[in-house]
């Protein structure tokens, strides 16, 4: 090293050493202004977030590899071994090819949802095979869920890119199942007027109907009988919202505001019965347990 210190002349090494420390402050710089350029970017276009985004993180791999060349350019010694290594190392290309094959998947993969955007930042995303939450970003090699209880999940894009996915972002309006069980002396009639009451007084419910069903005296709230069960006559009402957010406070606030509701009015819940049969000897005893009270 001391050799090819004495070998190079002071001021060239210097130059060498300036050119460095003035490539590197250049990527700093860059990626101070384009992270706030692109914020403002993204302020001022929201609905182009999720391309904005991806365009971001490859200008920054781009400029970060160009910088890494110019670096290696500048320092004689590592010059001669990258050209040497470009020149006649064709089992290390393959051997490089071969472990960056997952790597250019998932790039490729990046590449494919910006332009197509199955999914955009901001979106209520899950998975089939299991993972949801809400789209943070979306990288050259992975995309970012958080979920509902504020963790990370990091999903390679081409994990992504072969998962089917379901989007609660894309629709305007989403739906989703109030199931609740009466017992089988109740007015059936007054228990579904009650349910469509407290679901259309909800402020997060939008009613899906076309102008011609509500002229044809359709109800505002869908309620029909789905089951007969063992010990319940369960009915269902079709829960209408904007998003998958609102619907899911809207499922929990009617829970407690229905349940209430047929504890006033005497519509009874019930619950399971159950029949136990135990043998002794040769005596057969029949005990019915019952989990509601009778009335």
């Amino acid at each position: 090293m001391e050799k090819i210190l004495e070998a190079v002349p002071w001021h060239v090494l210097a130059g060498k050493v300036f050119s460095v420390c003035l490539i590197l402050s250049a990527i700093f710089v860059y990626s101070r202004v384009s992270r706030k350029f692109f914020r403002r970017w993204l302020d001022k276009t929201a609905s182009g977030a999720t391309r904005l985004t991806f365009i971001r993180h490859a200008a920054n791999g781009a400029v970060y590899v160009l910088g890494l060349a110019l670096i290696i350019y500048q320092i004689d010694a590592l010059r001669s071994v990258a050209v040497s290594i470009a020149a006649g190392s064709g089992i290390v290309a393959v051997v490089i090819g071969l472990a960056s094959q997952a790597t250019f998947s998932n790039m490729v993969s990046g590449f494919f949802i910006s332009i197509f955007q199955p999914f955009r930042i901001g979106d209520r995303v899950r998975f089939m095979s299991g993972p949801a939450g809400i789209v943070e970003d979306i990288t050259l090699r992975h995309t970012v869920l958080r979920t509902l209880d504020n963790k990370r999940l990091i999903v390679p894009n081409n994990v992504i890119n072969g998962e089917i996915i379901e989007n609660s972002s894309i629709s305007s309006r989403v739906c989703q199942y109030l199931d609740v069980g009466v017992s089988y002396r109740t007015n059936l009639d007054e228990a579904i007027r009650m349910l469509r009451e407290e679901v259309a007084a909800h402020p997060a419910y939008l009613d899906a109907h076309a102008d011609e069903e509500r002229e044809n005296g359709a109800p505002a709230v869908d309620v029909r009988v789905i089951e007969l069960g063992d010990s319940a006559v369960k009915l269902r009402a079709w829960l209408w919202s904007e998003d998958a957010a609102a619907g899911y406070d809207m499922f929990c606030d009617l829970l407690k505001s229905v349940k209430e509701r047929f504890e006033r009015e005497g519509v009874e819940i019930p619950f399971p019965q159950r029949t136990v049969r135990v043998e002794r000897g040769e005596t057969f005893s029949c005990y019915t347990t019952q989990y509601y009270d009778e009335k």
